[in-house]
């Protein structure tokens, strides 16, 4: 989940890479990983109070995956860091969480719901520079 003012998972990130000197990323970056606007969130929490059957599994997810090398170079550019590969040890507890291919879908929650996300993509809040001012 992402959002300006957001000091989650993309925040602490940008300060690894910091303590790196890189803007790193796993293996050749294709690795992906899901993402969905706060805004999105809270109109999906809504709608599943509102309609969701009980025991409904819901998924939110706005982007099924977006390529951690592509994260990587936005943060290079916001920072003047360089995007390089590492070796995911180099990363501690991030290592595992960004060097594996998440992908994930939600096509059930939007059909069970008529939930359609409509907030920025975490590339946009990446290129406004909520993450590395």
């Amino acid at each position: 989940m992402h959002a300006e003012g957001d000091h989650g998972l993309i925040a602490m990130l940008v300060g690894f890479d910091r303590q790196l000197g890189v803007a790193a990323y796993v293996g050749d970056g294709h690795n992906r990983r899901p993402a969905v606007h706060r805004g999105d969130v809270g109109r999906l929490f809504r709608l599943a109070l509102e309609k969701a059957p009980a025991g409904s599994v819901l998924h939110a997810v706005a982007e099924e995956g977006v390529p951690m090398r592509q994260v990587a170079e936005i943060i290079a550019a916001r920072t003047g860091l360089p995007a390089t590969p590492v070796d995911p040890a180099q990363l501690g507890p991030f290592g595992d969480l960004l060097g594996g291919d998440q992908p994930a879908s939600s096509a059930a929650t939007r059909e069970l719901l008529g939930w359609e996300p409509s907030g920025p993509t975490l590339i946009e809040d990446l290129e406004a520079g909520y993450y590395t001012s």
